[in-house]
């Protein structure tokens, strides 16, 4: 096996995706973020930062979060899983990782904690309403790129053929 091959699929986002797991993931950013706002504690945005980067890059595999809720929490809950397309949670990772990287600016290069609080504060209320109350606004997001062409239907074929189903008549 080539190297290219090797890192291909290592750096793979996995699809589809258990629900359960993203959700205890996301718990999990509410917890970090909330604890480097209450404390003061810059430096543990780039815990976040890197948390993100890593699931963008291969999913759970070497996000301590992502491994965290895998192989700890979400099997000892005792839940069945629930599967979910992985595009749209790999864009909602995207975005989760472009909101870390524009609080560890502002933190470290701008000098503003309170801009960094407002962006973590942000990312706060997307990871709770995705972890309490199984609302993701990036997965949300993707579905509205995808159903106006931003995003082309073969980037997640199963949320194309959900949505034409949806616009095609009842029978």
């Amino acid at each position: 096996m080539g190297i290219r091959t090797q890192l291909s699929q290592t750096f793979t986002f996995p699809n589809p995706v258990n629900e359960i797991s993203a959700r205890t993931v996301a718990a999990g950013v509410v917890i970090l973020a909330l604890t480097t706002i209450a404390t003061g504690a810059h430096l543990l945005v780039l815990v976040l930062l890197y948390g993100f980067a890593a699931r963008v890059a291969a999913g759970p595999k070497f996000s301590p979060l992502g491994l965290l809720a895998t192989k700890v929490v979400v099997p000892r809950l005792g839940v069945e899983p629930k599967i979910v397309a992985g595009p749209p949670k790999r864009f909602a990772q995207a975005i989760g990782f472009t909101f870390s990287l524009a609080a560890t600016i502002a933190y470290f290069a701008a000098g503003s904690a309170a801009a960094g609080n407002i962006i973590l504060g942000l990312l706060t209320i997307a990871a709770f309403m995705e972890s309490a109350l199984g609302f993701c606004l990036g997965c949300k997001l993707f579905a509205i790129l995808m159903k106006v062409g931003v995003i082309p239907n073969d980037v997640c074929l199963e949320c194309a053929n959900i949505w034409t189903r949806q616009k095609s008549p009842a029978l």
